[in-house]
């Protein structure tokens, strides 16, 4: 019997067999897609059988899975939807509450003070992806409170990327002023001439080239220009600074006016491409966490960090959301949804560790409390956005 190399080929086939066995698993606990991958990340890596190690081709999949996740979410929303006044104030809520109680819980267990800006930065950035794709599972992304999420989300990244900038300079005693405001006129431009662009060259572009004879003997020729057109913009946001998926999004939204007669549509391509790549990303997420370090005492504080990241989001979003018009039932379903950490806390753990700031045993915590705000998430947003919905009986719509 010939040995099976772990190729490419194997790898792939590897994490797609998994990815089904999360939609199984999921529906056996009768929890999102998102929660079941996630598990099974954790079951085959290195916490459970090691099968499968967060290694750079993994890594890169879910990279890609996150940017062609956005992108699809993007298409869903209206530039003049995102830009509401009111979703700036959530996003600010949820970046000042949670830096000040992740800060005020680090000087609590002895932190230093670089310890404790860096662990408050931590806990400010909402990870779009995870509350993006259980909305779009449940159907409701086109609902007042999907919107409110995900353009609070946006802008949250932004400020959250923006403090990270600002603690990397803390971290390394380089403080700056004009370094921080170059920054923020690099992500206001990006933003500014991105939606601009979008409306007013690619999508005529698009249009044109829709009614062109090389689409009409090309039909696949659109959704390759739409797809090239997001990895600009997913470019372009990491070379200002922003996260690559922010770029992603902008660029679905920029699109989302784009009409087709002649051609494939691009967003069911994009679909497609989202089903396979997402669900790498989130079996990443599982695989990435490895619970075999895990002591007492990392756990101890763990737990208070997580339940701190839990609340401040909740209260910073939520009490925030209240305040600028939403209802009560709405303002717990924005809180809730803006809770999960991702990339950019586990960043801020990764710079603070190779700074020498915090140890592993903070670092892990850090990583953790991201992966557990997570899992914690879709099973009480699906909670209350069925419980509170208008139309509660509306199917889902999709997986992951």
């Amino acid at each position: 019997m010939l040995p099976i190399e772990p190729g490419i080929e194997f790898q792939m086939s590897m994490l797609l067999f998994v990815a089904l066995g999360g939609y199984l698993l999921a529906a056996w606990i009768h929890q999102s897609a998102v929660v079941g991958a996630i598990l099974i990340g954790i079951l085959i890596g290195p916490s459970g059988f090691g099968w499968i190690t967060y290694t750079t081709f993994v890594a890169n999949l879910a990279h890609l899975g996150a940017v062609i996740l956005l992108f699809v979410v993007g298409l869903e929303f209206k530039l003049r939807e995102i830009t509401d006044w009111r979703y700036f104030w959530i996003a600010l809520g949820g970046v000042v509450f949670p830096w000040l109680a992740g800060w005020a819980l680090a000087l609590a267990f002895g932190f230093s003070d670089k310890a404790a800006v860096l662990i408050g930065t931590a806990l400010t950035a909402t990870s779009i992806a995870i509350t993006a794709n259980v909305l779009q599972e449940m159907g409701q992304l086109r609902t007042g409170v999907a919107r409110a999420i995900i353009s609070a989300a946006v802008m949250d990244d932004v400020l959250s990327l923006m403090a990270l900038a600002l603690t990397e300079h803390m971290v390394d005693g380089s403080v700056s002023g004009s370094v921080l405001a170059v920054l923020f006129f690099k992500v206001i431009l990006f933003l500014l001439v991105g939606g601009i662009l979008g409306q007013r060259v690619f999508t005529p572009l698009i249009t044109r080239m829709d009614e062109s004879k090389l689409a009409r003997s090309y039909p696949e020729f659109i959704f390759v220009l739409a797809m090239a057109i997001a990895f600009l913009y997913a470019l372009v946001a990491e070379a200002v600074g922003l996260s690559a998926i922010i770029g992603a999004f902008l660029a679905g939204v920029a699109l989302e006016g784009v009409q087709l007669k002649n051609s494939r549509q691009f967003r069911d391509g994009a679909d497609y491409l989202r089903v396979v790549f997402a669900a790498v990303f989130f079996i990443s997420l599982g695989v990435l966490a490895d619970v075999r370090q895990l002591t007492w005492e990392i756990t101890a504080f763990l737990l208070a960090l997580t339940l701190v990241a839990l609340l401040s989001k909740w209260l910073g979003c939520g009490l925030v959301a209240r305040l600028v018009g939403e209802r009560w039932r709405q303002s717990m379903s924005i809180g809730i949804g803006m809770a999960p950490r991702g990339e950019v806390a586990m960043i801020v753990a990764l710079l603070g560790l190779q700074q020498g700031v915090i140890g592993q045993p903070t670092y892990l915590s850090l990583v953790f409390m991201s992966l557990l705000t997570t899992l914690v998430t879709p099973p009480l947003l699906r909670h209350t956005i069925e419980r509170h919905s208008a139309d509660p009986s509306r199917p889902a719509a999709g997986g992951i």
